[in-house]
Order: structure tokens, then sequence, then C-alpha cells
């Protein structure tokens, strides 16, 4: 099945880039869109119909550019919004949440941290998938303040150092084996996470799976690009480009664009 339509992905600012560059890796002939909604980052600390309500613009946006699949390369939009968007847009959606499945299922001393935004920890989907583990002991920690540093181009400050170290030294205290990565931001931390765990925690992010799944469902419901000509990718922002730019360190186009 032939569809030459571009990929579209929205986030609440670049964190999904490394969701963006999961799909890319494993389905590099496919056009993508990515948007960066970062002048409404985080999502994490805003209401359920606000959240929808951007995830709908952030939709329309890539619907207008004839996207063929949305994936919202989110954790606090897919764990808040997808539901209403998969009933108001006729169109596949691809969502993302915490990985607890895999840590629950391979950990030893049946303790797993979970770094997470507030909106995706507080959400009615993240509470069904952590009823399933009963016998597991799953420590939540809210990111505060890690995606706005994200977003700011401040990966490697000191103050991101200090935020890290208080939020994982109390779970290595509590003997967990594996860390979940529960926003789609937190994987740019892994170099400074590594640095603070032990070397036997196991830390997990959803990009893998989210690209396995996107090649599933265009393989089997939307069709594939065919074209010979090099596939594009896309990138627009509605705050700093230089930021989005710098993160994704190859030579890619960044448009400014209002939305």
């Amino acid at each position: 099945m032939t569809n030459n339509n571009p990929i579209g992905l929205f986030d609440s600012g670049i964190g999904g880039t490394s969701i963006w560059s999961a799909i890319h890796d494993l389905l590099p002939n496919e056009d993508t869109i990515y948007l960066a909604d970062s002048k409404n980052a985080p999502y994490g600390q805003k209401s359920k119909d606000e959240i929808i309500q951007l995830s709908c613009k952030n939709t329309e946006l890539l619907l207008e550019q004839n996207c063929k699949i949305v994936v919202v390369a989110c954790n606090t939009a897919t764990t808040n919004a997808i539901k209403e968007l998969r009933a108001k847009y006729d169109i596949p959606f691809i969502g993302i949440e915490p990985a607890i499945k895999p840590a629950a299922l391979h950990s030893k001393t049946q303790k797993i941290g979970i770094l997470a935004t507030k909106g995706t920890l507080n959400s009615e989907l993240f509470y069904k998938n952590v009823e399933k583990f009963q016998d597991i002991q799953i420590i939540e920690q809210i990111g505060f303040g890690l995606v706005e540093l994200i977003e700011n181009g401040n990966i490697k400050s000191p103050k991101m150092t200090q935020l890290l170290q208080s939020y994982l030294e109390p779970m290595i205290e509590q003997n967990i084996d594996y860390l979940v990565l529960g926003c789609s931001h937190y994987p740019y931390l892994i170099p400074k996470i590594k640095k603070i765990l032990p070397q036997h925690i196991q830390i997990i992010d959803s990009g893998e799976a989210v690209a396995k799944q996107t090649k599933n469902i265009l393989i089997d419901k939307v069709g594939c690009r065919t074209s010979n000509k090099k596939s594009k990718q896309v990138f627009y922002t509605n705050a700093n480009p230089k930021v989005l730019s710098d993160i994704l360190k190859n030579n890619y186009e960044v448009i400014s664009k209002d939305f």
C-alpha cells in the first residue's frame, strides 16, 4: 500500500524530537512534519481541558499539511487527550505513555521508579496502567522544572544536575532497579542521569516502541512512502528556533511559525 503523505508529530516543545529520531531511524524513507509547541510548554502543569484544546490545535495544523498519521510525541498529551483526538478525527493516532510494563516484568527488586510530569502521573490512563501491577512498588516523581530547563537550552546546567539528584537519590535509596522516563523530553537527560544512577539500574524510554508501532500502523492501515526522492523532514516551532536546531544537531531547517 502506497501513501506518500508525511507522518505528523507534535509535542509540547522540543522533547518529542527524541520520538521523531527513533521513527526517522526506523523509517528513513518517510517524510515527516514536526510541531514544537514550545510557547505552551510544559503541558504537564496545565488542566486536562487545556491539554485537549492544545492537542486539537496541533492536530488540525498537521491535517492541514495532509499528514497521514499523527504521532502524539508527548506523554502528557497522550495520557490526557488521545481518547478525545481519536473520537474527533478520522486519522490513526499513535500515543506515547510511560513504559511501565517492561520495567515491571523484568524488575528483580519489585521496585521501579517513574520520572514524569504532573499531568502524566495524575492522568486516568496512567492510573489504569499502574493498577495492572499490584505486586510492584512504583515510586513516582514529578520532574518539576526539567522541561523548562531543556526548553531553554540548559541541559548541562548545574541546576539540572541538582534537580536530577534530588529526584533520583530517594529512588536509589528505595532500591529501584528500573527507571522509567515518562516524558519525551527526558531521554535528552540520559547522559546526566547515568552519572547519578548506579550501573545496575536500567533506564527505559518509549522511543523504540513508538517507532515500531508507527511502522506497523503504516504497513497495516495507512500505506508507506515509495518515492525514490530523498525524504523531507520539516520542523516548526513557535518559540526560539535555535533551541530546536541545537537539539537536532543535523542541518535540518527549523521554521518559526506562530500557532
